[in-house]
């Protein structure tokens, strides 16, 4: 039994109001995978992390307040993903590293959010995926893989399809410094996974058939970062 870690954006599993049969979906492809795969989910806070984070700024707190306040937030999020899997993944999402390790011995699907404060959930799926020497990591996303820049916003954006984790890390590095750059992977992310050497997949996360068929090891619509093309 391979071990996977899905690292699902907080938009992608809630995009703006509740969307329950999206989640219910998600949970029974879960469960059904994870019969023949150990499953790993970080979740992360979308866009109420950041209406959170907002007010509580305005507010005068300090940054690291307000990464608490997100962290709570991916937590939260990783409760709603908890009560589709009914059953299958413990109840209170572990809130570290230790705990998700011990948690796995007992459930087929562990499901947490944030862990550090100044690291986002795509640095904590890196970790977790290093942690337990995870076999892939799948970053479900908005887009339907890694593009030559910003496919919103830029209508010549190419697909690449394969690609090494130098040509991640050139592009991600790239784009960090560019105000609003809406990339699909964080440099932290990015830096652990080269080391690690951790094939990563990054796949639109509302393409169920997709995720379904990366974490079974299938052809998928989405992007491969591995050692070489």
């Amino acid at each position: 039994m391979d071990t996977v870690v899905l690292s699902i954006g907080g938009s992608i599993l809630i995009p703006g109001d509740s969307d329950t049969a999206y989640i219910k979906e998600l949970s029974k492809m879960l469960i059904g995978a994870s019969k023949m795969h150990k499953i790993y989910v970080v979740v992360g806070g979308g866009k109420t992390a950041r209406e959170y984070i907002k007010i509580g700024r305005e507010l005068g707190s300090d940054e690291s307040y307000l990464d608490d306040i997100g962290i709570d937030t991916t937590r939260l999020n990783a409760r709603l993903l908890i009560a589709g899997l009914s059953g299958h993944a413990p109840p209170t999402p572990p809130k570290n590293f230790d705990d998700a390790v011990h948690l796995g011995r007992n459930y087929p699907i562990v499901v947490m959010g944030g862990t550090h404060p100044g690291h986002t959930t795509d640095a904590v799926s890196a970790m977790l995926a290093e942690r337990i020497r995870a076999d892939k990591l799948i970053n479900a996303t908005s887009v339907d893989g890694v593009y030559t820049s910003d496919p919103k916003k830029d209508k010549s954006a190419k697909k690449i399809n394969k690609m090494t984790f130098k040509e991640l890390m050139e592009i991600v590095f790239k784009s960090e410094g560019v105000a609003g750059q809406n990339i699909v992977f964080d440099a932290l992310a990015t830096k652990l996974i080269a080391r690690s050497k951790i094939t990563t997949i990054v796949l639109n996360g509302r393409d169920l058939a997709s995720l379904k068929n990366a974490i079974e090891g299938k052809d998928f619509i989405g992007t491969v970062i591995s050692s070489a093309v």
